[in-house]
């Protein structure tokens, strides 16, 4: 089965051929940071009108790399959501007007579940069960996988997921767009224990997270240096900032793990490419005797591969795609429609 992958939710355009016997033919993908850099961040109508222009030209770069013949595809999966509406309505009305044109079906997939799928695009991938740390944008969540639409979700954030945290942050250190990736690589060169940063919800018992007092902190911070704030007063805030945000992420990840029984943890989305988090959920799992696995770091951020793969993972599990000619999007699509409730366990392994 061979599976054409179109992902358009924000600033992303990425297209992908993944065949369920050969693996993964072809992907492309183009990002905007450039476009949207002089406004600080996402402009959503600027989004979608590149992403006109560029889906076509990836098309075939994809069909090139792959040397497949657009007939030879058997469905189109696309992101229908969560995302930007215009950006969203872009990807799927092409996806639709491709499949209507090669009588082929569509598979919408939910961006979230594309990104938790991603590892398993690695040669090394991780076997079901796992417990899952997603980490991607405005999400934050830990999840235990039996398979693939079989997720429960043990827990999530209560207000700024770790990706809103650090792009906030950024912004109160005057650091450039897109500010997660920024502040990362300023935090590098910082020094661990300048200030004393709060660890949100470390020990509340449960398995949820809070980062928006953590952002706060560093606003105090930021407010007591006034014109004093200099580049060596930056990068030790920056670095205190991550130092908690990651200990948080790394312990509430391993309690996870104890409480289930398992010992896979896989990272999912674009703070899973964060340097620090990686070292440190590495540390821990080697202290602790388990394995942590990552998608690529190509494939951490959003891309056409992980829907591509999500859609034919689907299809594997029984999906019945839907025919074309449905048109929809969906930029508010709940995840709970994806995951049960924490209470069931998966099997431990």
């Amino acid at each position: 089965m061979l599976v054409l992958g179109i992902e358009s939710s924000c600033d992303e355009t990425g297209l992908a051929l993944y065949d369920t016997k050969r693996g993964l033919l072809a992907h492309a993908l183009h990002s905007q940071i450039a476009l949207h850099a002089d406004y600080g961040g996402v402009v959503p109508e600027l989004a979608s009108r590149d992403h006109i222009r560029r889906l076509v030209p990836l098309l075939r770069e994809v069909l090139r790399q792959g040397k497949i013949a657009l007939p030879e595809v058997d469905a189109v999966a696309c992101t229908q959501g969560p995302g930007l509406a215009g950006a969203l309505l872009v990807g799927c009305a092409f996806a639709e007007g491709l499949a209507v044109s090669l009588g082929k079906p569509v598979l919408p997939v939910h961006h979230l579940e594309g990104h938790l799928l991603s590892p398993l695009l690695a040669a090394d991938a991780p076997e079901f069960p796992f417990i899952a740390l997603l980490v991607s944008g405005g999400h934050t969540q830990l999840m235990a996988v039996a398979g693939v639409g079989q997720y429960e979700l043990l827990g999530e954030t209560l207000d700024d997921a770790a990706g809103e945290a650090f792009d906030k942050t950024a912004k109160l250190l005057g650091l450039g767009y897109p500010g997660g990736s920024a502040l990362s690589q300023l935090a590098e060169t910082g020094r661990t224990g300048v200030f004393d940063m709060p660890r949100p919800m470390l020990h509340s018992g449960d398995f949820n997270f809070s980062f928006a007092g953590l952002k706060t902190a560093v606003l105090t911070q930021v407010r007591k240096a006034g014109e004093a704030m200099d580049d060596v007063f930056k990068a030790n805030l920056a670095r205190a900032f991550q130092d908690a945000l990651v200990e948080v992420l790394t312990r509430k990840s391993f309690a996870a793990l104890k409480a289930s029984g398992m010992r896979r943890l896989v990272v999912a989305g674009g703070v899973g490419a964060n340097r620090q988090l990686r070292q440190s959920l590495n540390a821990a799992a080697a202290r602790k005797n388990c394995r942590v696995y990552y998608p690529a770091l190509e494939f951490c951020t959003d891309n056409g591969a992980m829907i591509a793969f999500a859609g034919a993972m689907r299809l594997q599990a029984g999906a019945t795609p839907r025919p074309a000619g449905v048109f929809a999007a969906r930029p508010r699509w709940p995840l709970s429609e994806l995951i049960k409730v924490a209470g069931a366990s998966c099997s431990r392994s």
